[in-house]
């Protein structure tokens, strides 16, 4: 895909699509494949910003290396926006994790935005927050 290409829906859900059946099998080589080198990420549950993907794959082997998996993820309430060159992916995600103190389950939105590249969509920046108690029961 041209970096001047306009992805498609189907082009962005799938890429999307990728990220959350990686993570939701806990596969973090799958997983962070989906993402540049010098992709950000901003989590509700982390104390600061993570400015690549190196930060975020370490956070990642720590979780794991300490029992944590991830259950189940699902994604709803998608939402695409593309331009030339790019989109931006939001969504609602119901997660559910194992970790040593027991299972976890989150409802949280998340942003994801995409830049094309030769091999089609590679995920720049991931952004995820809570869902507000209303939004969820909603």
């Amino acid at each position: 895909m041209s970096s001047h290409e306009t992805p498609s829906r189907d082009q962005v859900e799938a890429a999307a699509s990728a990220i959350v059946d990686a993570f939701a099998a806990t596969d973090g080589d799958r997983y962070f494949a989906a993402f540049a080198p010098d992709a950000s990420f901003v989590f509700h549950s982390e104390p600061a910003r993570l400015d690549d993907r190196a930060a975020y794959e370490r956070l990642w082997a720590e979780w794991v290396a300490g029992g944590w998996r991830v259950v189940s993820c699902t994604s709803s309430d998608r939402h695409v926006q593309s331009f030339p060159g790019g989109a931006v992916f939001s969504h609602s995600v119901d997660t559910s994790v194992e970790t040593p103190d027991g299972g976890e389950s989150y409802l949280e939105r998340e942003t994801i935005v995409f830049r094309a590249d030769g091999d089609g969509l590679v995920a720049v920046h991931e952004h995820l927050s809570p869902m507000p108690a209303a939004a969820g029961a909603a």
